[in-house]
């Protein structure tokens, strides 16, 4: 089955940027979704919304991303200046699953409306089969090592990851 991918859109305020996600946000829109956060964080934003108004469902790559970025910005360390994370409108679905996977205590979470985003087109909006596998992995291995409680509930997953990712890194002719 396939499914639409979430669009990812942004608005840039002097001391913030809000990321909105519309529709399913899952594998495929991970990557992008990745480079995007990293690209707002390279670019010092202290604050970071991520307005979940109109994502209806996040699979465990989408919010092992996620929860990666929350890790590490609740990790900065002396003389970096904090950045903060929050979680706007997000519905009861996406609350009650943040907090059975033990990541919901990373982000601050509020409802409230926000400012209209704008569309972002990304570079990599084609991400190749071993960035998706490799952005896969390692949002699962995210979750698990945030809460011990996820290894049982990720662990063939990640298995399977690894090793479609090393088949993918032994042809030479792929279309990683």
């Amino acid at each position: 089955m396939n499914l639409p991918t979430a669009k990812l859109m942004v608005l840039i305020g002097e001391q913030f940027a809000c990321v909105k996600v519309a529709g399913r946000a899952n594998f495929a829109t991970s990557v992008d979704f990745k480079t995007l956060l990293a690209g707002l964080e390279a670019k010092g934003y202290p604050y970071i919304v991520i307005d979940l108004s109109e994502c209806s469902l996040m699979d465990s790559t989408f919010l092992g991303v996620l929860a990666a970025f929350g890790v590490k910005l609740n990790l900065s360390g002396p003389g970096c200046v904090p950045q903060l994370i929050e979680l706007r409108n997000a519905n009861e679905r996406l609350l009650e699953l943040l907090e059975n996977l033990g990541v919901l205590h990373l982000f601050k979470s509020f409802q409230g409306k926000l400012p209209e985003c704008r569309e972002v087109f990304s570079e990599t909006c084609n991400p190749s089969r071993e960035a998706l596998a490799r952005a896969s992995l390692e949002a699962h291995q995210t979750l698990m090592e945030i809460n011990p409680a996820n290894i049982n509930r990720f662990k063939d997953v990640t298995r399977f990851l690894a090793e479609d990712l090393e088949k993918i890194l032994a042809k030479p002719d792929s279309q990683a």
